[in-house]
């Protein structure tokens, strides 16, 4: 029988290891670890090359600054995952959570940059007002997770599935061959993502322990092997790359700092938080061990000081936690940390060795579309599953789902729903995380916390909100709850 990995949603009574450790402080073989952390990079490369490149492009660099660009944030990438996993004091979630470039800062990157006059000017505009931005952050996580008591699994179990579901089209268009690409949507290239996820699925079903565990990066590699026999791989890009190169502090000049763009930025922070935050109690649901208070104020600085040692040293950008790596320890039930800290040495080795990152980068997007709707899904199905555990009789939990659900799913739905607002309104809710987590937050705090009772109905069916103790919950102790009386 194939090995199946275990639940990855509402794990309190995880097995401990025969030493006494956590799995999550689990330290593998170094060839299971290497190949483990490969599948991590695998799984989160485009997303992480797709942000410098994108802002890059718009601002007119030339190849040669946008191949250094690139560089910079696969180095920063890979630091950032060893502060947020190995962590150090007050710094780090020391979680397996991998962290890479932010797709909700690129439009206002974009426009900071575009304003400062593009190319080499821009960039400086943008690192000032990201470095400026990590620091208020670094400042503010503290206060930023004593929120938690806000965030009960009604809530977190709605953003959880809106973070899945928001990746998903992003799944689709690598599958259809990327958007705006000449072929997209062609029956190769959804034949080959196809193929991709089937072959997932049949490791993942019926080859044992070890295989199903490597299912995602067996895949990738299978898929790049169809996508040869096809005529669909082409290494002709990797000769343009450097190959060496490192980040000197300051390579493009000293950031410049404007007001407005840093305000700007300052929001987009406040956006990534709470991404982050969203992912930080995801990651803790999945390998049974809750992100409690400290762990999200830890994981929090380590995101921002990260943000902050981009952009005012290292030429990068916002960092913040990957979803679609929350959803891969999800479904291969890996949760040692220090598999992902092999991740960050291995995105970090990336970004001195450019030709080696442009081979990776060279796998076909439809082939990572078939393993991103497994992963994605994967993440959806996390949340759902949270959401099966907030009782539902007698109060509003049903309408906080209902509308978190929706105001997640009008950004990714009607893309331009939004454009008559203003830009720092659109900042917030043209990201379906944000949105999702703004109004689950704020209909909870109306339903659930305004005016209730001590004698109240409980809202919580078995499961306690992650990371709060069941006093400081809205509808008092569970019933039965070892931890009664307990911070």
């Amino acid at each position: 029988m194939a090995h199946q990995p275990e639940s990855f949603a509402g794990q309190q009574g995880v097995e401990l290891l025969p030493d006494g450790k956590h799995p999550v402080d689990e330290v593998l073989k170094p060839g299971p670890m290497i190949l483990f952390g490969l599948q991590h990079v695998m799984s989160m490369y485009a997303g992480v090359v797709a942000v410098p490149f994108i802002v890059g492009s718009a601002l007119g660099l030339s190849f040669a600054d946008l191949s250094y660009l690139l560089a910079a944030t696969l180095l920063v990438s890979g630091l950032a995952t060893l502060l947020q996993t190995l962590g150090v004091k007050w710094i780090g979630a020391k979680l397996p959570i991998v962290q890479g470039t932010s797709f909700a800062a690129v439009a206002s990157m974009i426009a900071v940059g575009a304003s400062a006059g593009g190319g080499v000017d821009g960039l400086r505009a943008i690192f000032g007002s990201v470095l400026i931005a990590g620091l208020a952050g670094f400042l503010l996580s503290g206060v930023f997770a004593r929120l938690l008591r806000f965030f009960p699994p009604v809530v977190t179990g709605s953003i959880i599935t809106v973070i899945g579901i928001s990746l998903l089209p992003v799944a689709m268009r690598w599958a259809g061959g990327g958007a705006g690409s000449a072929d997209f949507g062609s029956i190769s290239n959804i034949t080959l993502a196809a193929i991709t996820l089937g072959i997932i699925l049949v490791i993942y079903r019926f080859l044992p322990g070890f295989f199903s565990r490597i299912a995602i990066i067996a895949g990738l590699v299978a898929g790049g092997v169809v996508a040869a026999l096809m005529g669909k791989l082409d290494f002709s890009k990797v000769g343009q790359a450097q190959a060496f190169a490192i980040s000197t502090p300051f390579h493009f000049g000293t950031p410049t700092f404007q007001v407005a763009a840093i305000i700007s930025m300052v929001i987009v922070m406040l956006v990534i938080m709470t991404e982050t935050t969203a992912d930080l109690l995801a990651i803790g649901v999945v390998v049974g061990r809750e992100a409690d208070r400290k762990t999200v104020a830890n994981g929090l600085r380590a995101d921002c000081i990260s943000t902050a040692a981009s952009g005012g040293l290292l030429n990068g950008f916002p960092v913040s936690a990957f979803a679609q790596n929350v959803g891969l320890v999800a479904l291969t039930g890996i949760r040692s940390r220090f598999v992902v800290a092999v991740s960050g040495g291995i995105l970090l080795v990336l970004g001195l060795f450019p030709q080696v990152g442009a081979v990776v980068a060279a796998l076909p997007l439809p082939v990572l579309g078939g393993a991103g709707l497994a992963l994605f899904g994967t993440v959806a199905a996390s949340g759902i599953r949270s959401l099966a555990a907030v009782k539902y009789d007698g109060n509003s939990n049903l309408v906080i789902v209902a509308l978190a659900i929706a105001a997640g799913l009008t950004p990714i739905a009607v893309p331009e729903f939004y454009h008559s607002f203003p830009e720092w309104f659109q900042t917030i809710f043209d990201s379906g995380i944000s949105a999702s987590a703004v109004t689950a937050v704020t209909l909870n705090i109306f339903f659930n916390v305004l005016g209730r009772k001590d004698d109240a109905a409980p809202i919580f069916a078995e499961s306690p909100a992650i990371g709060v103790s069941p006093d400081e919950q809205p509808g008092g102790h569970l019933p039965g709850d070892p931890r009664k009386g307990s911070h």
